[in-house]
């Protein structure tokens, strides 16, 4: 077949597929080895990691050679389409190591305008998340259905999630913590399995701060494609990363705004 009888959501199955095949004979392993890749903290990576964004890129230099691509492990490569494809094959190694089934692969494709395609796949549990300008919907162990974002729009009846407690500076956490003061539920640690549930209609609320363009371009394009918003704690765009406000609808989103821009 031609590169042209591929749907961009064609590679992105492809791509997962093969992140999957990478990844799933190093998880839970008593030999998985470790890496750190930042001197004054702990940003932990994996040989897992990079073969599975590896076989990504082998998928795209296959069936779109002309499409730029951002990675977490092996950075930028240029492209001539005008589109890039942001890879991050585990998002949420912390988890990963420990065993957890929380991280997962996050692909987006972006134009000029940002991430309009975004899968987010757990390839553990065989669940995965995709959303675009045509579909928004999930695959897993009981079947295929549409996603879907809830329709809370007061604070008091939200569930919050976010990956860290700490979530950022002195300031950011603070801003946080107006939120949560105000939410039914919150709970940690889900790295970009919380945004998943936004799209699938189980979660209100995800804040972070300290983001990359690869941690949050495929949860923008998911969530917007399952009616939900996500933007920076100013209401602007995200797409570079930084601060996150990902929300189920415009109200619950408002309504968590109006607090962050406090901070």
């Amino acid at each position: 077949m031609t590169q042209a009888a591929f749907s961009d959501l064609d590679v992105a199955h492809r791509m997962a597929d093969a992140a999957r095949a990478a990844i799933l004979p190093h998880f839970r392993t008593t030999s998985l080895n470790t890496e750190n890749k930042l001197a004054g903290g702990f940003d932990p990576v994996t040989v897992a990691d990079r073969a599975a964004e590896q076989a990504m890129r082998a998928v795209l230099a296959e069936l779109r050679p002309a499409d730029g691509i951002l990675g977490e492990e092996f950075g930028s490569e240029p492209g001539t389409s005008g589109r890039t494809w942001v890879l991050d094959p585990i998002d949420g190694t912390r988890g990963f190591i420990s065993g957890t089934p929380t991280w997962g692969v996050l692909i987006a494709l972006a134009d000029e305008n940002g991430p309009f395609l975004g899968v987010i796949d757990q390839p553990y549990t065989g669940e995965r998340f995709c959303g675009g300008p045509e579909t928004a919907v999930m695959t897993g162990p009981l079947g295929e259905r549409p996603l879907e974002t809830r329709a809370t729009t007061a604070l008091e009846d939200a569930i919050l999630f976010t990956t860290f407690p700490e979530v950022g500076t002195a300031e950011e956490r603070a801003g946080f913590e107006r939120v949560s003061a105000r939410a039914k539920l919150t709970r940690y640690g889900t790295d970009c399995y919380a945004y998943a549930l936004v799209a699938a209609g189980q979660v209100d609320l995800v804040i972070e701060a300290g983001l990359n363009a690869y941690d949050i371009q495929a949860p923008i394009a998911l969530i917007q494609a399952a009616g939900g918003i996500v933007t920076d704690w100013q209401g602007n765009p995200a797409h570079q990363g930084g601060r996150a406000l990902a929300a189920a609808n415009p109200r619950i989103h408002a309504a968590a705004l109006e607090l962050l821009r406090q901070a």
